[in-house]
């Protein structure tokens, strides 16, 4: 079983799909680490070889910020626009949607299940 950046790659998907499991990697990054690494993209992760995937390891150390780097990377930048009082940063700090979408009707996802207000008991 191929483990890169802390993910356990799935054995029985082709390396651009499986690589689309680790945090940051989209299809196209994908696409693009495979040819780096010159590893055909149509191959299964459990035959993959050692060398093919310290290759993909090094593609993805050397070139992108994944997983944990990323998250903290994303958090920190969240963090820095509630700090300075932004707009954005109070949007995320009530937790309603911060891309300027409607909030009368939908924005379930983000402002969670309906809460009644006067509900009789």
């Amino acid at each position: 079983m191929a483990r890169i950046e802390g993910v356990d790659l799935p054995r029985n998907k082709r390396v651009d799909i499986a690589l689309t499991y680790i945090f940051g990697i989209g299809r196209k990054t994908a696409a693009d680490i495979c040819d780096k690494a010159n590893v055909a993209r149509d191959i299964k992760a459990n035959d993959l070889s050692e060398s093919e995937v310290a290759a993909i390891r090094t593609v993805i150390q050397n070139e992108y910020q994944v997983e944990g780097d990323l998250r903290k990377d994303i958090a920190m930048n969240i963090k820095r626009l509630i700090d300075i009082g932004a707009y954005r940063g109070l949007r995320h700090k009530k937790g309603l949607p911060v891309r300027g979408q409607r909030t009368h009707t939908n924005a379930r996802t983000r402002k969670g299940p309906v809460r009644t207000a006067g509900r009789k008991r």
